[in-house]
């Protein structure tokens, strides 16, 4: 088979047909963007009795939530000495539990819809490049023992090839808990419970602005859309690294960066139990980092932030050719194995690297998934639409330690939702890669 500059995931399942129909002219609230948080969201808010509206500019799942690698991920992008610096102990302490949580939250959907998705907790398994890395996975797993009660398992180099077949790491670090699932099935069966839990679905319907306006003496917005207007009790923004326009204060908040992914043929049974005996979701301990898993079908999917920039052709074209070298350094073995899909996909990073949810000029949100978002967006959509539904009915508020944490812009304020500094961001990556 040629190269296809094509989302393999895409080939392996179909998503709902929604049948376009007009906008209502009003709903208790819109969700903007149908991928996990939206859909999520709306099928939560939908089970409570919420006549919701899901506004997507494409289709159910055309973002991240079906370019991932399907890694359903513990933890967060910043490491716990980090976060507890930052945030305090107890804090932090909520916080991984919500990542916890998280897992179980895909899980248990997963579950009550019965999504057929390839749902595994596989567990995951992070390498260390250089041997100081490797040194900070014994501290790291000290502290989450006894800060969070949660086991992770220190893996020494000699013992590494039960693991991995690759030689060129110092160790590694396991966590059980983790799953790893095929997203695009994920996402097109949360869209159809979500339908199923009485949401209406619109696809192609961009929203292009949104302002303050009362509607038979409640107060509301009114949306302008692609496809016409409508007016919302409340708004949901769940759109991650494709935040727009419509959203200024938010696009401001969050910076676009590309994600890519290779994946081979099928590769031979005894091969593929070679390059991961335990089919982890594996990534390593660089910035710049790789991040690799086989496929439920026996491929390799390697992928990275080969290229700063979002995906268009030409990025996703030079992707390809250094994820490939790349995936031939870790593993020698894959030499001779045919590349036979490449794609892009868009992350959304916050500029302190961490997820962030609540109200921002009056809308809900939830945003900042930094890479980790199959789990954090699920549980984020459906937290922030319990939250939505306990400040309609005074009920009591859900636990979540994402919202009302600082959500700083740019430093001077020099960033208006075009990422310029990219290619700077990129260099700085590589550069610390280098040193630490």
């Amino acid at each position: 088979m040629p190269l296809q500059e094509h989302n393999y995931w895409l080939t392996t399942t179909e998503f709902p047909k929604v049948e376009p129909h007009p906008l209502p002219d009003r709903v208790d609230i819109a969700v903007i963007g149908a991928g996990f948080t939206g859909l999520s969201a709306a099928r939560t808010l939908a089970q409570r009795g919420a006549k919701v509206a899901v506004l997507e500019s494409e289709t159910i799942g055309w973002g991240a939530s079906s370019r991932n690698g399907g890694m359903v991920l513990t933890g967060m992008k910043l490491g716990v000495n980090q976060l507890i610096s930052r945030y305090g102990r107890e804090r932090t302490q909520r916080m991984y539990a919500a990542s916890l949580a998280s897992i179980d939250c895909v899980e248990r959907i997963v579950r009550e819809e019965a999504i057929d998705c390839d749902f595994s907790r596989c567990g995951h398994l992070e390498v260390a490049c250089k041997q100081k890395h490797f040194a900070d996975y014994a501290r790291q797993a000290e502290v989450i023992a006894r800060e969070f009660n949660h086991q992770l398992r220190v893996v020494q180099k000699n013992e590494l090839n039960s693991e991995i077949g690759s030689t060129i790491y110092h160790g590694g670090m396991v966590d059980e808990v983790s799953a790893g699932v095929n997203p695009a099935r994920y996402v097109a069966g949360l869209g159809r419970a979500a339908m199923r839990a009485g949401a209406q679905i619109f696809e192609r319907t961009r929203v292009e602005s949104m302002q303050r306006e009362s509607s038979q003496g409640e107060a509301g917005w009114k949306i302008t859309t692609s496809r016409g207007p409508l007016w919302a009790r409340e708004v949901f923004v769940g759109t991650s690294g494709y935040t727009g326009k419509a959203t200024p204060a938010l696009q401001k908040k969050l910076v676009p960066i590309g994600s890519f992914i290779i994946t081979t043929e099928i590769l031979p049974e005894k091969l593929a139990h070679e390059l991961s005996p335990r089919n982890r979701m594996i990534y390593d301990s660089k910035n710049y980092l790789y991040y690799y898993r086989l496929t439920p079908d026996r491929r390799m999917l390697f992928g990275g932030r080969a290229a700063f920039f979002p995906e268009n052709d030409q990025t996703i074209r030079r992707s390809a050719e250094i994820l490939r070298r790349g995936m031939i350094d870790v593993y020698p073995q894959l030499r001779d194995a045919k590349v036979d899909y490449v794609w892009g996909g868009t992350l959304d990073f916050a500029f302190d690297i961490m997820p962030h949810a609540g109200q921002l000029d009056g809308m809900y949100y939830a945003v900042g998934y930094a890479g980790h978002g199959v789990a954090m967006a699920t549980y984020q959509g459906q937290k922030m639409a319990e939250l939505i539904s306990s400040e309609k009915s005074g009920g009591d508020k859900p636990e979540n330690p994402f919202v009302g944490i600082p959500f700083p812009g740019a430093p001077l304020g020099l960033y208006n939702g075009k990422p310029w500094f990219l290619p700077f961001a990129g260099a700085w990556y590589k550069f610390l890669d280098w040193v630490s």
